[in-house]
């Protein structure tokens, strides 16, 4: 029998600072092993207006004061924490049926996504309020009008609306970047799972990292939140398509065209290649790779395999070892040793699954595991949302309905037969839109034209091979580096991909303006801006003395030559353009014998470099650089320096300064245009 539902802990929302009840009745969510109540949850009469008001008016000015580098620095110091309690959210994930596996994935993966949003961001971005967009345009021929695209953070907050396979990965993986780029956020979980969110909330409260309204919590229903919305706010959604198209067409979101983002039912596909037939490394591969991604999280990822499309000739095989390594997961209570797939989320998600199977079995036939029939070894099969892999075949796919357009979202996946490449991709195609596909093949021109079919399809293509077999991620892995999502029916949006989700929650403007009020706009100098001369070196300025414009110009130095012909020595860079005058002029872009391009930006160095120690602790690299113009035997060369960009680092004694390099000749052509990179220390004595 179910224990009392009064034993159960009631859910709160956390709303401008405090944390709330609903004040309606509250519905119980269960274990999903066991059946027993584990939370209760309401979020009626909370009034959700002046949560979004409050997250626009306190925590979206305080996080816009702070610096890309002071947000990244808090996602560190958030995740380190958290890591540090991470053992309370997995004795609470096993209620949602999860083993340590499935909680690893959404407790660390989620946490590891804070982290790898931290590091990124400190490497990647500057130490600014506002991102310099792309390069300068040139919008007049004299240089006294240009455009740049800049992008500042929305002065909205960014709604999350998740799923509930994963209470956590799904909350953080959204609240990385929507920080990062200096958004509040509003999560909302789905109810099945969101006590497990609620605790994780709790906790990251409880911390006192996040300034007061970057965080606030809806446990329940969103009630009337989206009727409050504006252009400056961003709504994203993880879920059903059905459930996604009705909050896209909300009112409040078409009028004020506020941004929304998608990620919704995917049928994805993996595809054996002809190449990997039984008793290839790559088969062997295949089989597990598809286990894995019907019994982890028992099949509840969005980026689960649905579509097994393998050689027809491959197919008797492929049954027989996916059935075998099928029948050996152990399915049960999670919180048991031993046990690799727990049950599904909740009872009614298992009807849902159960009926869907029937649906595909209009076109398909059940070769492996009984829906109606978990084989559990551990637990209670009928109280627990248990469920046994199942695995269908579909015989006929091109002339099949409900196996292209029917997801099963849990322990289920249909084969299908292929005779020729094109056919292979064809029927991937067929899922309308699909955030994953993987190719299994160490056939290098299958991966090429197989990939090259299902790119406009899908999000992510992973190809899977002997060679990366140690080192793969696997097919069901969204990693923060790489975009997550798919077109078509996965909801045509775009989560993840390092910085590049930073930018969802930033507006682009272009900027025009005379070069010296762009550069003040943007905090880094520009050809045609103001410079600043002065008797001191620039390398003898710390980082708080520099000044962006700083300028000097060197002295000259003339190309001989010996010295073309000494460098081709010493490094043993004996192209013809350098060392055959004949040779050189037949060469439509010389006029004869040059010097290399190397030993221009060598000789460039000795122009503008200050010897003595000094606040420049080293170069770190070189960026963008381009030849422009041909150096002769006889050219004199000259250097202009400027400080381009400061970088100050909120950690360390030290700052990047980026310097613009142009080396000219005598004509005052410009022949090298590059950006030098130097560690310049914040202080220097003197």
């Amino acid at each position: 029998m179910n224990a009392p539902v009064k034993n159960a802990r009631q859910l709160e929302s956390y709303i401008a600072g405090q944390w709330v009840r609903g004040a309606g009745k509250a519905l119980p969510l269960l274990d999903a092993a066991t059946g027993e109540p584990v939370a209760l949850i309401d979020a009626s009469g909370i009034d959700l207006k002046a949560a979004l008001n409050f997250g626009r008016q306190t925590g979206n000015p305080t996080l816009r004061r702070m610096s890309f580098h002071e947000r990244a620095l808090m996602l560190k110091a958030l995740g380190q924490a958290l890591m540090e309690t991470k053992e309370e959210f997995y004795a609470l994930s096993t209620a949602t049926g999860a083993t340590r596996t499935d909680s690893w994935i959404d407790i660390e993966g989620g946490i590891g996504t804070l982290l790898s949003y931290a590091s990124k961001g400190r490497r990647e971005l500057p130490n600014t309020h506002t991102l310099v967009d792309g390069d300068v345009e040139l919008l007049s021929r004299d240089n006294s009008f240009s455009g740049q695209h800049i992008l500042s953070p929305l002065e909205g907050v960014a709604i999350h609306i998740n799923a509930f396979n994963f209470p956590c990965w799904g909350m953080l993986e959204k609240l990385a970047p929507t920080l990062l780029a200096g958004m509040p956020a509003i999560v909302k979980p789905a109810s099945q799972t969101a006590y497990l969110t609620e605790l994780m909330v709790r906790r990251i409260i409880d911390l006192g990292i996040l300034p007061k309204g970057a965080l606030q919590l809806v446990s329940g229903s969103v009630g009337d939140l989206l009727d409050h919305v504006d252009c400056q706010d961003v709504v994203t959604f993880t879920g059903s398509a059905t459930t996604g198209r009705k909050l896209k067409a909300h009112p409040a979101i078409i009028e004020n065209s506020v941004r929304f983002t998608m990620e919704a039912d995917s049928l994805n596909a993996a595809i054996l290649g002809p190449d990997a037939v039984a008793g290839t490394e790559e088969f062997d591969l295949f089989v597990k790779e598809v286990a894995r991604e019907m019994t982890a999280k028992a099949g509840q990822k969005c980026t689960a395999i649905r579509r097994v499309i393998a050689p027809r000739a491959s197919v008797d095989a492929l049954i027989k070892a996916l059935g075998d390594r099928l029948a050996k997961t152990p399915l049960g209570n999670p919180g048991e040793e031993g046990i690799k797939m727990g049950p599904l989320a909740s009872l009614a998600q298992r009807d849902e699954v159960r009926a869907r199977i029937k649906d595909l079995q209009g076109d398909a036939e059940i070769v492996a595991g009984d829906p109606d029939r978990p084989n559990v070894a551990s637990g209670d099969a009928e109280a627990g949302a248990f469920l046994s892999p199942v695995l269908l075949y579909c015989d006929r796919p091109n002339t099949a309905k409900a196996v292209h357009d029917v997801e099963a979202f849990g322990p289920v996946s249909t084969i299908v037969p292929y005779e020729t490449a094109e056919e292979a991709a064809t029927l991937a195609r067929r899922g309308k839109g699909s955030l994953v596909a993987s190719v299994f093949t160490d056939d290098p021109v299958f991966a090429r034209d197989t990939v090259h079919a299902l790119g406009p399809w899908h999000g992510r293509v992973m190809i899977g091979n002997r060679a990366s077999a140690k080192s793969s991620t696997g097919h069901g892995s969204p990693l923060p580096v790489l975009v997550h999502g798919g077109p078509g029916r996965a909801g045509g949006g775009e989560e993840l991909g390092g910085m590049r989700s930073v930018k969802h929650y930033m507006q682009r403007t272009a900027v025009q303006a005379a070069p010296w009020l762009l550069s003040e706009v943007t905090g880094r100098w520009m050809q045609g801006a103001k410079a600043r001369h002065d008797t001191t070196h620039p390398f003898r300025k710390s980082l708080a003395e520099l000044e962006i414009g700083d300028q000097m110009v060197t002295g000259t130095r003339t190309v001989t030559l010996e010295d073309i012909e000494h460098f081709a020595s010493f490094t043993g860079d004996t192209f013809y353009a350098h060392m055959d005058e004949e040779a050189a002029k037949a060469n439509p872009f010389f006029e004869g014998r040059v010097a290399h391009g190397y030993l221009i930006v060598s000789f460039a160095a000795g122009l503008f470099v200050d010897p003595a120690p000094g606040p420049v602790l080293a170069n770190y690299g070189v960026d963008s650089l381009r030849f422009l113009t041909p150096v002769n035997p006889g050219d004199t060369l000259q250097v202009t320096l400027t400080a381009k960009q400061i970088n100050p680092r909120e950690t360390e004694s030290y700052g990047e300064v980026r310097w613009d390099c142009a080396v000219t000749n005598q004509d005052t052509q410009v022949v090298a245009q590059y950006d030098v990179l130097t560690m310049v220390a914040k202080t220097w004595p003197q």
